[in-house]
């Protein structure tokens, strides 16, 4: 075990600090925390039927495993800000085509051939612009283009959310992303082409742009 020197700041250091968190960005070193130790502490559960048939019974049982789930984590105990659980499902193509036709008037393709993403954006404009073009030219290095971004409704100010969480709240759009022409030969080459899209524009916009609300960026 390795020996470190924690310095306590000065009281007016101290309540500089307590400003310091900004969305999109770890806190600096104080005290003892260091962000340099900063790692997911996810626990996950997975529920299928053996023959792939869809039932809303998955998602009852997906939830009450979740509530059997223990954080593992640190703990902010606000009573209203959650530690960001939840659970994936696939969403019926009858309902995005419906929406996607309302909100965009866009016409989905055919299920299974194209990709939707929900996506985690900046909250400032200028920065999630950025990031936007940044995954449309990445698809279309891929060969695919980017049909449309789809803003998510949210209510925060009616769903009794906490602090924290409102002060961390990102932009939510989900992506639409499909060949030129809506058909799709192969989908197993699809799902390879929307994976590598995730990764590099995850890559570039965390890790290798100096955006400071880059962090905010999450596929």
């Amino acid at each position: 075990m390795t020996s470190r020197t924690v310095r306590r700041g000065t009281d007016s250091e101290n309540k500089a600090r307590s400003s310091i968190f900004q969305v999109g960005q770890l806190p600096e070193a104080h005290g003892l925390y260091d962000p340099e130790f900063e790692h997911d502490s996810c626990g996950v559960g997975f529920v299928a039927h053996i023959k792939g048939e869809r039932s809303h019974q998955i998602v009852l049982d997906a939830d009450e495993m979740l509530r059997h789930m223990t954080h593992r984590g640190a703990c902010g105990c606000e009573e209203n800000t959650g530690d960001g659980a939840g659970i994936l499902i696939s969403m019926p193509h009858d309902f995005l085509a419906r929406v996607v036709k309302e909100d965009l008037n866009l016409t989905l393709p055919a299920q299974g051939n194209y990709g939707l993403g929900n996506v985690f954006l900046p909250t400032d404009v200028s920065q999630r612009e950025h990031c936007k073009k940044a995954v449309e030219e990445i698809a279309h290095q891929q060969g695919l283009v980017v049909q449309g971004w789809r803003p998510l409704p949210v209510c925060p100010d009616v769903a009794d959310i906490g602090p924290s969480a409102l002060r961390a709240l990102p932009h939510m759009e989900q992506v639409i992303i499909s060949t030129s022409n809506g058909k799709v030969a192969d989908q197993d080459h699809l799902e390879r082409q929307l994976y590598i899209i995730l990764k590099a524009s995850s890559r570039l916009l965390r890790e290798g742009s100096n955006l400071p609300q880059g962090l905010m960026f999450y596929f």
